[in-house]
């Protein structure tokens, strides 16, 4: 259960001037001009602040969000409290999948769980451009999948490997997607995201740090020894990885 408080998008998101913002997010840097110049007026450049749900199970997507910095989780609640993450979001790609696809509702709860910043666009607004930017909607119809393919490896994992491995797969994630060797993160946040106890994560953190392969602190965990913590990890991580290679590497829409 989620011990800390959150804040609604609706009412805490950050706006700032569009043009103090430098464009990270790997989907619009790969649109061709043409495209990115439709699709720029609808954009807001918003702060992501830590704990902000930019989206709740059943409920209307107002936005959606390409993230520049940060990290999202995307995070499935049971009637009784509980909630483990089934994605994660960087500035790889979108939160508000369900709207490239028709859709104005998700079953998850959509969180900030690192802070940064983005763009965020109105549904609405987004359903109109996709009309008219044909790669665009070729990259979110295959970010999609993507995502699709990583919550599907993340309910294996889960569901079949030690925690040290699990723990391991998220931290390499983590760090792909916030692009630090840092992570603001405690070990309650980590057994949140992993579906487990708290003395569990503290127990598998304590064994890869006795291994100097990271190094905890109060509010953070930092990598120490990457290709150690890849073979500390379940094959999950190199399957996902796979995913996202496969998505990076599609041919270049930008010429």
């Amino acid at each position: 259960m989620q011990r800390t408080s959150v804040r609604k998008e609706s009412d805490r998101a950050e706006t700032r001037p569009a043009d103090e913002s430098l464009v990270r997010n790997e989907i619009l840097n790969s649109i061709p001009e043409s495209e990115f110049n439709l699709i720029r007026p609808e954009l807001e450049p918003v702060e992501l602040p830590q704990r902000l749900i930019l989206h709740e199970p059943g409920e209307r997507i107002l936005y959606a969000y390409f993230l520049n910095q940060g990290l999202a989780s995307l995070v499935v609640i049971t009637s009784d409290g509980r909630s483990v993450e089934i994605a994660i979001v960087g500035h790889e790609g979108l939160v508000g999948t369900p709207l490239a696809v028709g859709l104005h509702r998700g079953p998850y709860r959509s969180i900030m769980q690192i802070p940064g910043n983005g763009f965020r666009i109105k549904a609405e607004s987004l359903e109109q451009v996709l009309h008219e930017t044909p790669q665009l909607r070729l990259l979110l119809n295959q970010y999609v999948l993507t995502q699709g393919l990583q919550i599907a490896q993340i309910a294996a994992c889960n569901r079949l490997h030690e925690i040290e491995q699990r723990l391991a797969r998220w931290l390499l994630m983590g760090q792909d997607r916030v692009e630090s060797d840092a992570l603001p993160i405690t070990h309650e946040f980590l057994a949140q995201m992993l579906g487990t106890g708290r003395p569990s994560v503290s127990l598998a953190a304590g064994i890869l740090q006795k291994n100097g392969i990271i190094e905890n602190s109060r509010g953070a965990v930092k990598i120490l020894d990457r290709a150690a913590l890849e073979a500390s990890a379940c094959e999950c991580y190199r399957a996902i990885q796979q995913f996202n290679r496969s998505f990076n590497n599609r041919p270049s829409t930008t010429a």
